[in-house]
């Protein structure tokens, strides 16, 4: 199985050739990049994103995914931006979610990448019918944006009643969108229900993932073996998806801890377990 990293584990910081060196170091076979502006400025593509660009024509390491931004801001909506949402019932704040997300997806013109990773709604949100049909038409729009640059859209499960496995199963064949699949979210499905029931409803939908863990009592992105996911369960259901997915870790950051030290273990246990 495909072993990759998220740059959410330096999200606080410049994305720079110098921590992508030391993921390839670490024996990573696939990235995927966090478009947070504080972390990659996807909209200076003259400068920030040519400089990431060049590293991945040197590297002989593929560019798997990109994670769709959560914020337009370079502070990550400290300083009172909110958060972008294709499910807004407000029109003005879709386009304007869209328009961002749009930015971020213009990467693929200098760095090609299979897949974008789309949060739909926000945190914790509540379900409804328009933001449902919203979120659709929001989907809809992204896809044919990202289709000639050779990206397709990736659905992720998330805590908010949008995007339970059963909605996410429901948005895609209620709307026929045959290209687009989910990046199944273990820590996600270990606090929504659990692993095996988000699993087995995704099954047939999953393209990529996002590894971590927690006590299933808030999103902390922990290494795995560090919360209470069974993580050899979860392996067995992974190996098990017909369309083989990487094992994708998207870790918090420790300002205590050398993180690429700790990736090779990592990749062992799972492989392992």
């Amino acid at each position: 199985m495909l072993k990759a990293v998220s740059t959410y584990l330096f999200v606080k910081e410049r994305l720079h050739p110098g921590i992508l060196d030391g993921l390839a170091r670490s024996g990573v076979q696939a990235i995927e990049i966090f478009a947070a502006r504080q972390h990659l400025d996807y909209a200076n593509r003259k400068a920030h994103v040519k400089e990431i660009a060049e590293w991945f024509r040197g590297s002989g390491i593929p560019l798997h995914s990109v994670h769709s931004p959560l914020y337009a801001d370079y502070e990550w909506g400290r300083a009172g931006a909110p958060p972008l949402n294709i499910a807004a019932t407000d029109r003005a704040a879709r386009v304007e979610a869209m328009d961002e997300i749009k930015r971020a997806l213009e990467i693929a013109e200098q760095i090609p990448f299979r897949f974008l990773v789309q949060h739909v709604g926000t945190s914790n949100e509540s379900f409804g019918e328009k933001k449902f049909e919203d979120a659709m038409t929001s989907i809809e729009h992204l896809r044919a944006f990202a289709k000639p640059l050779g990206v397709r859209i990736l659905l992720e499960n998330i805590p908010n009643e949008l995007s339970t496995p059963d909605k996410l199963v429901e948005l895609i064949h209620s709307a026929h969108f045959d290209d687009v699949g989910v990046c199944f979210d273990f820590g996600h499905a270990h606090i929504i229900s659990s692993v095996r029931e988000g699993f087995e409803i995704l099954r047939s939908h999953i393209r990529s993932t996002h590894v971590h863990d927690n006590a299933k009592d808030k999103d902390s992105h922990l290494w795995p073996g560090q919360g209470t996911i069974n993580w050899k369960e979860a392996m067995e259901l992974l190996r098990s998806a017909p369309q083989t997915p990487p094992v994708l870790l998207e870790l918090e950051g420790d300002e205590k801890v050398n993180p690429l030290e700790k990736l090779g273990d990592a990749f062992g246990k799972l492989e392992t377990a």
